[in-house]
């Protein structure tokens, strides 16, 4: 039987610094016509989530077809400044060989489950050298749904679909680095492993429910136990 692992992006592989409220603000004045105010958080949540509210942040209401204009203003934003995402944004420290060690695995199923739209999970892993380690055809992302908890299995019914093999909870692990992103995998099937490497501390990411913990990615052989062992708790 093998593990279904599914990353999160943002905290948890890598950073793109401010960039992404850049370009949510061009995509807002783009489509609304005025200038952002402000933006809604974002940690833990779905383009098509932080798009709707932002909107109506604005006492704009966020209808169907000006979320798609929205969205589809920000993957083009995204595509445009790629070249930016490598020189501001960095691969957290351990994402690179974790992946890779993940990756190298017969018994792995390796993809996302983002709040990024898919457009823009590509360009940020694909601005680090990391696109090729993970199956995009299997993840679930930010256009896919409002919430999160969906998202997880979503992904596993498209692994399950390409594989031809169950992924259920007992070998589907979610890691990502909030409390949200460890309710998404319980409600969603799915076991957690956290990493402290957003803004939530080991104590919280315990606190919320995550089967183990990590400081960070640093430890390869820690993050690869981590992943396999969570599934067999």
């Amino acid at each position: 039987m093998r593990t279904l692992v599914l990353w999160d992006i943002d905290h948890t592989l890598l950073s793109v610094a401010g960039l992404s409220r850049e370009i949510y603000a061009a995509a807002f004045r783009e489509v609304v016509g005025r200038p952002l105010e402000r933006v809604a958080v974002m940690a833990g949540r779905t383009d098509r989530a932080i798009t709707a509210e932002t909107l109506r942040l604005h006492g704009v209401d966020p209808d169907e077809e000006l979320v798609v204009r929205f969205t589809d203003a920000l993957g083009r934003g995204f595509a445009e400044r790629r070249h930016e995402i490598a020189a501001r944004g960095r691969a957290l420290p351990g994402a690179r060989a974790g992946l890779e060690a993940l990756a190298s695995r017969p018994d792995v199923v390796q993809s996302l489950l983002t709040g990024n739209m898919e457009s823009i999970a590509r360009c940020k892993l694909a601005a680090f050298g990391l696109d090729g380690l993970v199956d995009f055809g299997v993840g679930a992302y930010g256009m896919d749904g409002v919430e999160r908890p969906p998202l997880v299995r979503l992904a596993r019914e498209r692994a399950e679909a390409k594989y031809g093999e169950s992924f259920g909870p007992e070998s589907t692990v979610l890691v990502g680095d909030t409390p949200l992103d460890v309710a998404a995998g319980h409600q969603g099937g799915a076991r957690v492993v956290a990493v402290a490497t957003g803004a939530s501390d080991e104590a919280a990411l315990r606190d919320a429910g995550a089967e183990l913990v990590l400081a960070d990615l640093r430890d390869t052989d820690a993050v690869v136990h981590a992943v396999l062992d969570v599934t067999r708790i």
